[in-house]
């Protein structure tokens, strides 16, 4: 799988995820400042509470905008058997006989993207899974972390 392909799957989604909440903060702005929402009594708190939902907003939506710069920044450099796993890696985990591919990159953990018919789950260096991958290679076994953990070996590493 080219992770190229990968990283412009992320960037699709998060400009998506941009858009929508584009519109959404908006829309928050134009409801906290609506002439109709202003108070009518001392306990009428509507307009206010539009306006810390377009703060909230605002501030995610500028996390979006920072996971863009990384991604659009980042390199996916190729990785073989004795690379150590960083950033930019495409990672297969088999435990059970079931397989889970990873996207190890700078932000916007726990995404989930479809290239080619694959889901991959980004996970960040700021996670368990993440920390526990950086460094690892080809064929490493990964400790299982939470109530249901079970040992997983890196299969692949792209």
């Amino acid at each position: 799988m080219n992770k190229d392909s990968v990283r412009q799957a992320i960037l699709s989604h998060l400009q998506a995820e941009l858009t929508l909440l584009v519109g959404a903060v908006a829309m928050a702005r134009d409801e906290a400042t609506n002439e109709e929402s202003r108070a009518r009594s001392k306990y009428d708190t509507h307009s206010q509470e539009a306006a810390y939902l377009a703060e909230g907003q605002g501030r995610i939506a500028a996390e979006i905008e920072e996971s863009l710069r990384s991604y659009t920044a980042l390199t996916c450099p190729d990785f073989t058997a004795h690379t150590p796993i960083a950033l930019g890696a495409l990672i297969t985990l088999e435990a059970r006989g079931k397989s889970t591919r990873y996207f190890l990159g700078p932000r916007a953990g726990g995404i989930e993207v479809k290239v080619n018919g694959e889901t991959i789950l980004v996970v960040t260096p700021h996670s368990p899974l993440g920390r526990s991958l950086l460094g690892r290679r080809l064929g490493e076994l990964i400790a299982g972390t939470g109530r249901n953990a079970t040992a997983q070996r890196i299969t692949a590493v792209a």
